[in-house]
């Protein structure tokens, strides 16, 4: 569920001040007068002013030729995390979200009321026409054209009154397309907001910006896909929604979609990961493999929604049993983890 946006205009002032990293408290937004919630469903996402489109980002050194769909080595969502130290206020944020409740993996085969579960990927081939996208929050959107063509799978169907992304991957570009609230319109689309992400470039939104999600990070860098643990290994942290956060957001995110201030609250961008003393062994391989990443990868707070949701994207080789597995995980299991000393620049997903 997508908090309103924050004034362009109040963030350019406060960018300093807003970087929210390590989970301190940043300066309380007032949302947009007129501006609305935007959805009623687990996972998430968020003026028309017509911001351009952001620099394209330049490849890292940890680019290669092809393109797995994974972020650089070096991006910090693919950073270890088990042997980082345990935030000061961790129990304090676990119990905001939910201690004693159950972990949900939104995801799975088949279909729930009418849809897939989960949020599904479009694979676009070279060369796809870009079309054009209107937005509704264009002064925090990547300006397009988009490369999403009329038939791509929008989140919840197409009858959805859900958060409707929209995630087109361009594998030989090595790029990911990505709207919330997403409506076919005309010969484009139109959406609440949209980002385009360089899955081969570290480079973050600016700061302030939102996405598709409401943290300004990338939903398709976070998803469970099924290709990653039918090879028995996830090599990334997984996205996370929770029911309420607090102003200001947490290296990596961009984006605060929150006035509460309670310092017990996490905020957007927040990294906790599965304690070590947790035992997955007993787990169906397809929920072990993901536990397993939990723990060394762990999860980033992207959205507000239900507690303790990890996304993943639709695929009829998921065994829903076996995933239901890590329903037996509660917010007791999870500890919240300081990412302070993996910083070398705010304005990078790289890591030292």
């Amino acid at each position: 569920m997508r908090a309103p946006l924050l004034p362009a205009v109040a963030i350019v002032g406060l960018v300093a001040l807003l970087a929210g990293c390590g989970g301190d408290p940043a300066p309380s937004f007032e949302p947009a007068p007129g501006s609305s919630a935007a959805s009623a469903s687990p996972a998430g996402g968020t003026d028309a002013l017509g911001h351009g489109p952001t620099p394209t980002a330049t490849p890292t050194k940890a680019a290669t030729k092809s393109c797995s769909g994974a972020l650089p080595a070096d991006n910090v969502w693919r950073a270890d995390v088990s042997k980082l130290p345990v935030h000061a206020r961790s129990a304090a944020m676990v119990a905001s979200i939910g201690a004693s409740a159950g972990m949900h993996p939104d995801f799975g085969s088949g279909n729930y009321e009418g849809a897939p579960i989960g949020i599904p990927v479009t694979s676009v081939p070279a060369g796809q026409k870009k079309i054009p996208v209107e937005f509704e929050y264009a002064d925090e959107s990547d300006r397009g054209p988009y490369p999403i063509p009329a038939n791509a799978k929008i989140e919840g169907g197409p009858q959805s009154s859900g958060d409707r992304h929209v995630i087109a991957f361009d594998k030989a570009a090595c790029k990911v397309y990505e709207l919330f609230s997403a409506y076919p319109q005309g010969s484009g689309w139109k959406a609440g907001s949209g980002a385009v992400f360089d899955l081969r470039s570290n480079k973050l939104r600016p700061a302030g910006w939102t996405s598709a999600d409401a943290s300004g990070l990338s939903i398709f860098a976070g998803l469970v896909r099924y290709e990653e643990v039918a090879t028995g290994r996830i090599d990334h942290a997984i996205r996370i929604t929770v029911p309420k956060t607090r102003t200001g957001f947490t290296w990596p995110a961009t984006h605060s979609a929150s006035s509460a201030t309670d310092a017990n609250l996490p905020q957007l961008g927040q990294r906790l990961r599965l304690k070590s003393s947790v035992s997955t062994g007993s787990m169906p391989k397809q929920a072990r493999v993901v536990a397993e990443a939990m723990k060394k990868y762990g999860v980033i707070v992207a959205d507000h929604g239900s507690a303790w949701y990890i996304s993943g994207a639709p695929d009829s080789h998921w065994d829903n049993d076996a995933l239901r597995a890590l329903k037996s995980l509660t917010g007791s299991d999870f500890e919240v983890v300081d990412t302070s000393s993996l910083i070398a620049s705010k304005t990078s997903g790289a890591v030292r």
